[in-house]
């Protein structure tokens, strides 16, 4: 087994398995001869030698480590009583050492009754000092008792500042966790309003023309096919967006589910990438026509080798303002250009405000302001606004090779 296998194998076990070696080296290093009668000392009682008592001493001081993390008053109380059997009895052993460890234990893992437990300890060290100062010889001072005593409370705080370490950093990855959660769900949230808005709105305006063509049986069949076309390819948008959700296999998705962008059907559709490229614009400016929007695009420039999430972004800046162009400027000859440079996409869409002022679909107004986010998580520049003949001109610079 590797280092590692081990390593995982031996964090699989029960915390109180792991927590026993501890205890048994405590207490077999507490007869070696070199140790022995040379522990901890409080007082000044004369070292005796071990008895039966001491073998009850030493399981109280070493045993109860096992369970120091899964119920640390009680690895406490019996780890306080042992010491307290060593140093009335004069055993003095090594294994005297665990009760400052017990204590940083319990102050880091006791989650209830901290205070009370520290006021019983304080009040119980009282009467073992004094019990040790008249067994003694009469030489130690209160000094020597105060002293070990701050000790002990030394101790006592370290595991309680391990506490509040340990739960400030669960608190700090629960907020990072939610902040991410939240992230998440605006990203789908917009992801859904693109895809969602600019597919419906392209359908409505085609079902609302159809309306009239039912003289000309040929484009009447144009405008149902567009219609059909569109809300495939709504319906293929919306099952990669649930894909990201759930990214287990879709036992529906597959030959006669539909195409992408028209591009493909079935298996063919389902190879294409799930991010639209830049390229991929001239199939949303087709879809905008086909809706009865007359639309110039120009695309200049060669795209840059890594556009990181640049080319998204693009994406559905054109795709917003083409169904805001669909929406409240329908038959208005809108503009498309994108420029690609060395490292930026610019994006310019514009209309000239000559068509139907009445929009196919009321807006909610996340559109726009979750272009503005994009744009800006990026590094770039994002504006929109009407120009004076009435038209609307969406403009944004987006730095390419980012990430969002």
């Amino acid at each position: 087994m590797s280092l590692q296998g081990a390593r995982q194998a031996w964090h699989r076990l029960d915390v109180t398995v792991r927590d026993l070696p501890l205890g048994i080296l405590f207490l077999l290093a507490s007869f070696l001869p070199g140790l022995r009668g040379h522990g901890t000392e409080v007082g000044d009682l004369p070292t005796r030698p071990f008895d039966a008592l001491a073998a009850v001493a030493l399981a109280l001081e070493c045993l109860p480590l096992a369970v120091r993390r899964r119920w640390p008053a009680v690895c406490l109380a019996l780890v306080a009583g042992g010491f307290a059997l060593d140093q009335l009895r004069g055993y003095h052993s090594s294994a005297g050492a665990t009760l400052p460890l017990v204590l940083i234990s319990a102050g880091s893992h006791l989650e209830h009754r901290r205070r009370t437990t520290a006021v019983l300890l304080s009040v119980a060290y009282v009467p073992l000092a004094v019990a040790l100062s008249r067994l003694g010889s009469g030489r130690e001072t209160p000094e020597e008792f105060v002293t070990f005593y701050l000790v002990l409370a030394l101790a006592w705080g370290a595991g309680a500042w391990l506490r509040s370490t340990r739960v400030a950093e669960a608190e700090r990855r629960e907020r990072v966790a939610e902040q991410t959660r939240t992230a998440e769900r605006a990203r789908i949230a917009r992801e859904l309003h693109d895809v969602v808005t600019h597919h419906v709105t392209a359908m409505v305006v085609q079902a609302e023309a159809a309306r009239y063509l039912t003289a000309a049986p040929e484009r009447l069949e144009q405008s149902l096919t567009a219609v059909s076309d569109t809300g495939r390819r709504a319906l293929t948008d919306l099952r990669h967006l649930l894909d990201l959700l759930n990214p287990g296999p879709d036992p529906g998705h597959g030959a006669g589910q539909g195409t992408e962008h028209g591009t493909g059907t079935g298996a063919a559709g389902a190879k294409e990438p799930r991010t639209p490229a830049v390229g991929r614009v001239l199939t949303l400016v087709e879809q905008t026509r086909r809706a009865g929007q007359p639309v110039d695009f120009t695309e200049e420039g060669t795209p840059p080798a890594s556009t990181g999430s640049a080319d998204l972004v693009a994406y559905r800046v054109v795709q917003e303002a083409l169904t805001n162009a669909l929406k409240y400027a329908h038959g208005s000859r809108t503009s498309v250009q994108v420029r690609h440079g060395e490292r930026e996409i610019t994006v310019e869409v514009s209309t000239d405000g000559t068509g139907s002022r009445t929009a196919a679909a009321i807006g909610s107004g996340r559109g726009l302001a979750g272009l503005r986010e994009r744009v800006g998580v990026l590094g770039g520049d994002f504006s929109a606004g009407g120009a004076a003949d009435g038209g609307f001109t969406v403009r944004a610079r987006i730095p390419a090779g980012g990430t969002s």
